[in-house]
């Protein structure tokens, strides 16, 4: 509710998720609402995306909040062109993240 960029990005991320609903899942991660999914994972920087398929994180990290920015490293994680992200901070997080909805 305090984050500003967070407000203008929701319907960048709500109209990408609706782009990509047949090939990917979106959840929108509230850090003070969805504080235990976030477990030890900290978020300095909005927005923060989490790209994930099953348990393998193919991206973490902030990014630039332009719809095109997000559109391509989705594009390139569905085409398998990303590589793994093997941080021990991260472990378990996108299964916490599933939970969530």
């Amino acid at each position: 509710a305090w984050c500003r960029t967070c407000d203008d990005y929701r319907p960048t991320f709500d109209a990408l998720a609706s782009e990509f609903a047949p090939d990917a899942r979106f959840v929108w991660v509230d850090i003070e609402d969805d504080e235990d999914a976030l477990g030890g994972v900290d978020v300095v920087d909005f927005p923060t995306l989490l790209v994930a398929r099953g348990d393998t994180i193919a991206f973490h990290g902030p990014v630039l909040p332009h719809p095109q920015t997000a559109r391509q490293l989705i594009q390139r994680a569905l085409q398998g062109a990303l590589g793994e992200v093997t941080d021990a901070a991260l472990a378990g997080f996108p299964a916490r993240l599933r939970a969530l909805r």
